[in-house]
């Protein structure tokens, strides 16, 4: 884990000396998207209804939220109700051809991005990368789409949208609460009174007190509880699926990575399923693996990563490679209540 980061989710020592020093930045980037917002808002920069209704999935800070399992589990929800459905991604860590770039069965990771790649090889929806939203849901639309989910874009104003979704970590939160660069938020926590929606990934008090957590004043706000289960581990190699508990008989230790918003958070969860782990390496977000970098971690024991890591080693991937399939799941009324904001989205 890197330090700024530490020092924005930990409350690392070094934060007396580093935050002072980074607060000036902090309020001149307070400054700049604050007239941005302002300045879409009066149309001095022009905002763009795009072809087909949008439901923007984002989030105030960095890092790993939850936003991905969230995508996955909606477009299951999209399938289930008859919604043709697709994804629009910046592709962050791809370098496609072109752009927009529709991901396809021969699209890879380094081309469409780990988490298009990843949401594509796991439900094949139509999956629009670029940074140009507007142009991809276009191009979504030309494939027969109904409904688009944004992966992220919540800051990018360019794009109008019908319902926007903020995924919050229960554990970290917002960290510090301050904005970039003194702490990790893009947007203060009064963002989150815009919203129609508010997703908390894992156990928080949002239940008990979901206003002093989040800072919202709007009692009205929906916030709803994700939580993240284990559902099976696959070899990268062969494919060949285990449930957690047939895969921990077999290999009670492991060695783990990780390339997310929040490495920790995986280990976490590899520990609670009472796997022992012998060596873990947690690298940047996206980061982008060789061959040689994870045969030198690689071991007589299992290499365990993550689904959106897999599909960056699948091309060089070793026969004791596995890779953790993890499922988004609510309670039933919030599983409800998601249905019915897809369907009412049909009808903007």
């Amino acid at each position: 884990m890197r330090l700024i980061e530490k020092v924005w989710f930990y409350r690392h020592p070094v934060k007396w000396a580093l935050v002072p020093l980074l607060l000036p930045l902090s309020a001149l980037f307070w400054l700049i998207t604050s007239l941005r917002r302002v300045f879409y808002r009066l149309g001095i920069k022009s905002s763009t209804k795009p072809a087909l209704p949008v439901m923007v999935i984002g989030n105030i800070g960095i890092g790993g939220n939850g936003k991905t399992p969230l995508t996955l589990y909606l477009i299951e929800q999209c399938q289930l109700l008859g919604i043709n459905v697709g994804i629009v991604s910046r592709g962050y860590g791809g370098k496609a051809p072109h752009y927009p770039y529709l991901v396809d069965e021969h699209s890879t990771a380094a081309e469409a991005g780990d988490e298009p790649q990843m949401i594509f090889d796991r439900t094949s929806v139509p999956i629009a990368v670029g940074s140009d939203r507007i142009a991809s849901i276009a191009l979504l639309a030309e494939q027969g789409c109904q409904l688009v989910l944004a992966d992220d874009g919540l800051q990018h104003y360019k794009m109008q949208r019908n319902a926007e979704v903020i995924v919050v970590d229960g554990k970290r939160q917002f960290g510090n609460g301050l904005l970039l660069p003194a702490g990790p938020l893009r947007e203060g926590k009064w963002r989150l009174d815009a919203v129609d929606f508010i997703i908390v990934n894992g156990k928080s008090d949002a239940n008990a007190s979901q206003q002093r957590a989040f800072g919202s004043s709007r009692p009205k706000t929906p916030v709803l509880e994700m939580a993240l289960a284990p559902s099976q581990f696959i070899n990268l190699a062969t494919g060949q699926a285990l449930g957690v508990d047939e895969f921990i008989q077999i290999h009670s230790k492991v060695n783990a990575i990780a390339a997310i918003g929040d490495p920790a958070r995986f280990f976490t969860t590899l520990k609670q399923c009472k796997l022992t782990l012998n060596k873990v390496q947690g690298f940047a977000d996206h980061h982008a693996f060789s061959a040689q970098e994870l045969n030198a971690l690689s071991t007589s024991l299992p290499l365990v990563m993550t689904e959106k890591d897999a599909v960056k080693c699948q091309a060089f991937a070793q026969d004791n490679w596995w890779y953790l399939a993890v499922n988004a799941s609510f309670e039933p009324t919030s599983a409800e209540f998601l249905q019915l904001q897809l369907k009412r989205l049909l009808e903007k």
